[in-house]
């Protein structure tokens, strides 16, 4: 049994597929995790990998109605994977996976609200619209105050 820390370290490896899966970091979250899951075994990275595009593929294909239920199965089946690994592993060994699994995660996490999408020291002259959006949310402001 892992400990808590290793327990929420892996819920958030398979959160991270999930949230990954279909965007821009999907490519090397995908390379990264599976190189990590394989552990040295280039035939059980090759593995891992068809395992990553078939739950892609799955997440890809849920519809409005299942789709919540589609990204929890599949945030529980690698964080299941991930735990599997960590258990298997002893001592100093599991502490450098742990370590290595974060820095992957803090890599494959999206910038924070204030650093993506920064636009700052530009001269316009005549009417200008100027956007800028971070996630879900978007600030639009015309004139010349904007």
């Amino acid at each position: 049994m892992l400990p808590e820390a290793l327990t929420a370290l892996a819920a958030a490896g398979g959160a991270a597929v999930v949230q990954a899966a279909g965007s821009d970091a999907w490519e090397e979250l995908r390379g990264r995790l599976a190189r990590w899951l394989g552990r040295g075994d280039t035939t059980r990275e090759r593995g891992e990998l068809e395992r990553l595009d078939s739950s892609a593929a799955e997440l890809d294909a849920a519809d409005t109605d299942t789709a919540d239920r589609v990204r929890a199965r599949q945030e529980a089946v690698w964080q299941t994977r991930i735990e599997t690994v960590l258990e298997d592993l002893d001592g100093e060994q599991r502490v450098q996976a742990a370590a290595q699994l974060r820095q992957l995660l803090e890599a494959a996490a999206p910038a924070p609200a204030g650093e993506a999408g920064l636009v700052s020291g530009n001269a316009f002259s005549g009417p200008t619209a100027v956007q800028a959006g971070n996630h879900n949310r978007q600030d639009v402001r015309f004139g010349p105050q904007a």
